[in-house]
């Protein structure tokens, strides 16, 4: 029972801050360590990041299917562009960014600058106009390269993606359903390089440390949480503040940072 409690709230933490700007990978950083489960990370991460895809293709499933039909459109080709430098990024500094994951040494201060890149991102905000037909080939590639930078643990993907779109004169709503749609193939990439990981003997081994229904359960619980995450963000992203969110990840990193100055990290 404990086990089903504890996949539960680690699906709901990967859910809700893959698509709010907080930083999904930061918070599962966190909860892994509080729970223990860190020998078990790759299964666990591969599942939950599989469980957000299943969200966003529910959310945005009628775009997706006019993307499929319409591979060649103006949207298709700048989620395409998009891309490029986001798997540039994860593809050469992949040792990289998982040797700071293991350790967590640099968790604190990636808070501090999502929030401070939010704070920003709000008076951008209010002065987009931007519609998926004005967006340039240049906006998708600093809007990629922003998520591609994003794979450091507690930099916020869904908060720089956001941020950059709206700096670059994106309107909101146009914004935030482009940081969703770009989040695609960057979510599906991930699954794909950590499935293929986990055909590896030592990691097959380590399922036992969580369990298969615990497993499913993280998989249901990171689905469902990511759905109304994402619907809600849409709202945040029009009428909300996102500054909000940059509050709360300055008490985190602060948090962090003493823990850390204390020996406690």
């Amino acid at each position: 029972m404990e086990e089903l409690i504890r996949a539960i709230i680690l699906g709901i933490i990967q859910g809700l801050t893959e698509f709010l700007p907080v930083s999904s990978t930061g918070h599962l950083l966190l909860a892994r360590n509080l729970f223990g489960l860190s020998e078990a990370g790759l299964f666990l991460d591969t599942m939950l990041h599989f469980g957000t895809l299943v969200a966003v293709f529910i959310v945005f499933w009628d775009d997706i299917i006019q993307l499929l039909r319409k591979p060649f459109s103006k949207l298709a080709l700048l989620i395409i562009v998009g891309t490029i430098p986001t798997a540039i990024i994860g593809l050469t500094f992949e040792d990289f960014f998982e040797e700071i994951s293991k350790t967590g040494v640099t968790v604190g201060w990636e808070f501090l600058f999502t929030g401070f890149i939010l704070w920003l991102a709000e008076t951008a905000k209010k002065r987009g106009h931007k519609k998926i037909d004005h967006i340039q080939y240049k906006d998708a590639l600093i809007i990629g390269t922003l998520q591609g930078a994003a794979i450091l643990p507690a930099i916020s993907r869904s908060g720089l993606t956001i941020a950059g779109a709206l700096y670059r004169g994106i309107e909101k709503e146009t914004a935030a359903r482009f940081s969703f749609l770009i989040s695609i193939p960057a979510i599906l990439g991930a699954v794909v390089l950590q499935g293929l990981k986990l055909f590896s003997g030592k990691e097959i081994e380590s399922l036992h440390a969580i369990g298969v229904i615990p497993l499913i359960v993280a998989t249901l619980s990171a689905a469902l949480s990511g759905y109304y995450a994402i619907k809600w963000m849409l709202r945040v992203i029009q009428k909300g503040s996102l500054k909000v969110f940059s509050i709360y990840v300055w008490i985190l990193g602060i948090g962090i940072l003493i823990a850390q100055f204390f020996g406690k990290w």
